[in-house]
Formats: structure tokens, C-alpha cells, sequence
């Protein structure tokens, strides 16, 4: 009969502990506990800050700097009434040492250099005529003018200008009977016996016309020992 029958073997018993689910419980509880000390804790945390911020600083209490060897702290007044930083020795913050501006000096400005005076020109010389010739000294007459006499003496107007550089102005400053004029002439000859104007004329090799225009003579005539001006044949 047994055999017929055959056993069940390893046969798993049925659980009836209920110490799984009390564990599980366990867990749910311990993680609702700690999630709900979280949330005070940020709670607490947020409500300081607020108050923190809403603490408006007073400015007008004098805080009074104390240092240590390691760090300066600074202390209000109320800690020092209270005794707490009464043993720490007083100190003040060195003040930076004063910056030097350099000074700058003001350029001065230099006395104008007076400017080396410049040479004037040379006036260039008058020009002297050269015309070979005797020199002779007219006297001027009244009516005389420089025309005039420059053609008596059979010069150029130039010629007789450059003769005389100390007349500034031929038309004003010929002064009658004053006024000298330095002429130059061919030669001044001294009439001798049976001199003629003709005979001396020819042998100086100029015309009669020329030679009574120079001496101012209006006839044929000279005296012996008289002193003849003889031009030249050419205007020079």
C-alpha cells in the first residue's frame, strides 16, 4: 500500500511569522520621521534669514577696531559695555603714507633774443665819369639850368650829373651865383699874341661856334692873357 502511494517529499511549511511586515513598517516610519526633521530644519533656516535681512544697520554707533596678532576684529559697543573684548588691546589702522607729488616746473619762457640787426646795402657809388680832360669849376648864372650847361660845355646831361653827386635835385638846388659846378673840358689855354678865336679854334680842332658857345662870348674877340675853355669836339 505504501508503495502504491508514494510520499511527497520537501514538503515547504507554511509561514505564519509577521515579522516581515512589522520591519516594512519599520522602514516607512523611520523615512516619514526623517523627512519631517528636514523640512524644520529648512524651515528654522529661512525664517533667520528673513530676520537677518530685516535688521536695518545702525550707522551712527562708533565701532572700535581691536587686533589680535593672528586678524584685526571689530567690535561694536555693545560688546565692549558687556566686557567681552575688554582685553583686547586698542589699535588703530595705519594711515598709507602721504603720496609726494613731484613738482613740476614751470618752464619759463625766455626773453626774446633780440634779432641781429641786418646790414643795410651798400649804396652803390655814383658812378664817376670818367672823360679824360681838364677840370674846370662853372659858376652857375641866373636862367642856367642843367641842359643848359651840360650842352655850353658839349657834355651829356649824365656826364655832368655824375660830375657832381652832391646836387641832389638839378631843378631846386642850382642857386645863382652860389652854386659851383665841377665841368670837365679838353684844356684851358691862355691867349697870346695874334690869338684869334679861329687860330686857337682850329688848333684844338674844334669849330669857332664851339668854341665862343664855352667861353659865353657873343663876338669875334680876346684879350690877351685871357684864359679860353676849349670842349671837347665830341659830347662826351
Amino acid at each position: 500500500m505504501e508503495d502504491e502511494i508514494p510520499k511527497k517529499r520537501n514538503i515547504r511549511p507554511t509561514e505564519t511569522s509577521n515579522l516581515p511586515l512589522i520591519t516594512l513598517t519599520v522602514l516607512v516610519l523611520l523615512v516619514l520621521g526623517m523627512l519631517y526633521v528636514g523640512y524644520e530644519y529648512i524651515a528654522d533656516d529661512t525664517s533667520g534669514a528673513e530676520e537677518l535681512t530685516s535688521i536695518v544697520p545702525d550707522t551712527s554707533s562708533n565701532i572700535v577696531l581691536f587686533e589680535s596678532e593672528a586678524n584685526p576684529i571689530l567690535a561694536e559697543p555693545e560688546m565692549i559695555d558687556s566686557g567681552e573684548v575688554s582685553d583686547l588691546p586698542e589699535t588703530t589702522l595705519p594711515l598709507p603714507p602721504p603720496v609726494e607729488t613731484p613738482a613740476v616746473e614751470t618752464p619759463r619762457a625766455e626773453a626774446p633774443k633780440p634779432e641781429p640787426a641786418k646790414p643795410e646795402p651798400a649804396k652803390p657809388e655814383p658812378k664817376k665819369a670818367d672823360v679824360g680832360g681838364t677840370s674846370y669849376t662853372h659858376t652857375v648864372q641866373a636862367g642856367e639850368t642843367l641842359f643848359g650847361i651840360a650842352n655850353r660845355y658839349n657834355l651829356k646831361p649824365e656826364t655832368l650829373k655824375a660830375l657832381n653827386p652832391n646836387i641832389k635835385d638839378f631843378s631846386t638846388d642850382l642857386k645863382s651865383g652860389v652854386t659851383k659846378l665841377n665841368v670837365r673840358v679838353q684844356s684851358v689855354h691862355t691867349v697870346g699874341p695874334g690869338d684869334v678865336l679861329r687860330v686857337v679854334a682850329s688848333k684844338y680842332g674844334i669849330s669857332k661856334e664851339l668854341l665862343m658857345q664855352a667861353n659865353g662870348k657873343s663876338r669875334d674877340f680876346a684879350q690877351r692873357g685871357e684864359k679860353l675853355v676849349i670842349p671837347f669836339p665830341e659830347k662826351k
